[in-house]
């Protein structure tokens, strides 16, 4: 008798291999691997539907019309539209992660309650009374004048038929890791199954030019489930952050085949659901007295085409261990080593043996280098006990050097800072044409030594150093 044939198949990144083994080759998982059969008769099947299959449909690129483009949809909800570009391109994919309780089946089910009529929501997680329990809170009436259809289906065939025969408006599958299909083996949320799922409501959705919101579990290390090739499979990923304590969420765009990346939208958890934040500067600035303090400075930052203003916040302070400690909350750490040691080695500090945390207010995380001059003044101000400016926004990028290196979108970060009533910025060396855009007054910093000198030269700092004495 022959032996069927088996293979092996990671559930965390999907590699197959031909023998069983504790630990996959690929991601280096333990115990990851599963038995999977290999079907002949589908192979032939395969095999022979694709050399009866016609000759592929070859257009000229020259013949399209760009007026028969689709064009993104809005949603009605300007912060997820910028995100994602302007809202829903027809037939196109999306795929949208975040921790659980963060409030993507909110978000998601605010989108289909303003969808245009003929959306459908297909939830395989919960019941449709709770569905229609959380729809009512968030339209705030009893009474819900929308034509969206529910359905709670996982079932990959039921949920292709009916997209086949009705066309949606819009799709929102609740989530890919409970769909199931019955021609793979695996339970529902395993590799094989996500996969094939996900491939096969892209391929019915693309055909009938019907969008599709799909929302996916992450792992313990935050990152999406399931196998990578899901996420080049979607045409739009986007990643839905913050604190549950708080009362803000973060949506950001990781992969947009329609739009910008690195575009966020923000948002508010209000008790009728997800409300977007028109002025997230203020979000992101903490509350401040009127006597400034030391170790606290505003950043401009560039989220996508946004610029948002954010406080970063330093405590210096000897300690008498061996090893100081370096906490860093929103903030890269060994981007905060780095500054630290150009300190250090060319502005003549001594923070090696002091304890530092660094923390950056209201929970927003900065990924781009041009805190760098920010963190930089903040560390000093906390060391030498000199507050900063309240009235001065700081940016720019530090190099290994001690130099300050411009970054882009100046005007922009500083025309924020205007509209919110700074008086002042500390910048690099602007062009002529940025400096007379602006009313602030622009204090050029070339090198960081010079600032760091001025610092400990300053009137206050003085008083402070002799209090001490």
């Amino acid at each position: 008798m022959r032996k069927a044939n088996l293979s092996y198949i990671c559930q965390e990144c999907g590699m197959v291999h031909a023998r069983w083994a504790g630990r996959c080759s690929g991601c280096q998982a333990w115990s990851s691997l599963t038995e999977q059969k290999a079907s002949p008769a589908n192979k032939r099947r395969i095999t022979g539907a694709a050399t009866r299959s016609p000759g592929m449909e070859v257009v000229a690129l020259a013949d399209a019309n760009p007026a028969s483009i689709p064009r993104p949809a809005p949603t009605g909800i300007a912060e997820f539209d910028r995100v994602c570009g302007g809202g829903f391109t027809p037939g196109s994919a999306t795929l949208i992660g975040g921790e659980p309780g963060i409030g993507k089946s909110t978000l998601l089910l605010q989108i289909a309650l303003k969808a245009p009529a003929g959306a459908v929501y297909i939830t395989g997680e919960e019941s449709l009374d709770q569905v229609r329990t959380r729809a009512t809170r968030l339209s705030g009436t009893d009474k819900l004048a929308t034509d969206l259809s529910l359905a709670a289906e996982t079932d990959i065939s039921a949920i292709c038929r009916y997209i086949q025969a009705h066309r949606p408006a819009l799709v929102v599958i609740d989530s890919i890791q409970t769909v199931y299909s019955s021609d793979v083996e695996g339970t529902p949320g395993s590799v094989a199954q996500v996969r094939t799922c996900a491939f096969e409501l892209i391929s019915v959705c693309k055909s009938v030019g019907s969008p599709l919101v799909m929302i996916g579990h992450v792992t313990k290390e935050g990152t999406l489930a399931g196998p990578r090739v899901l996420e080049h499979l979607v045409d739009t990923v986007l990643y839905f952050e913050g604190d549950r304590s708080a009362g803000y969420r973060i949506l950001r765009g990781i992969k947009n085949r329609f739009g910008a990346l690195d575009e966020i939208g923000i948002f508010e958890m209000t008790g009728t659901g997800l409300a977007g934040v028109a002025n997230p500067s203020h979000l992101f600035m903490a509350e401040r007295s009127k006597s400034p303090s030391p170790g606290i400075a505003t950043v401009a930052l560039l989220e996508g085409s946004r610029a948002i203003l954010a406080d970063v916040q330093a405590l210096v302070c000897p300690t008498s261990f061996a090893t100081p400690r370096r906490s860093v909350v929103g903030w890269d750490s060994n981007r905060l080593a780095m500054v630290t040691a150009v300190l250090d080695t060319h502005c003549g500090m001594s923070l090696g043996a002091c304890d530092i945390y660094l923390n950056v207010a209201g929970g927003l995380r900065i990924k781009e280098t041009a805190a760098d001059l920010a963190v930089a003044a903040v560390l000093t101000s906390a060391a030498v006990g000199a507050p900063l400016p309240t009235d001065t926004v700081i940016f720019g990028e530090a190099s290994l050097t001690g130099e300050i290196r411009p970054v882009g979108q100046a005007l922009l970060r500083l025309k924020e800072a205007e509209r919110l009533g700074f008086a002042a910025a500390m910048t690099p060396t602007l062009d002529k044409v940025s400096v007379k855009a602006t009313a602030l007054r622009i204090s050029p910093v070339t090198k960081l030594s010079d600032f760091v000198y001025d610092m400990q030269q300053r009137p206050d700092q003085r008083e402070n150093a002799d209090g001490r004495r």
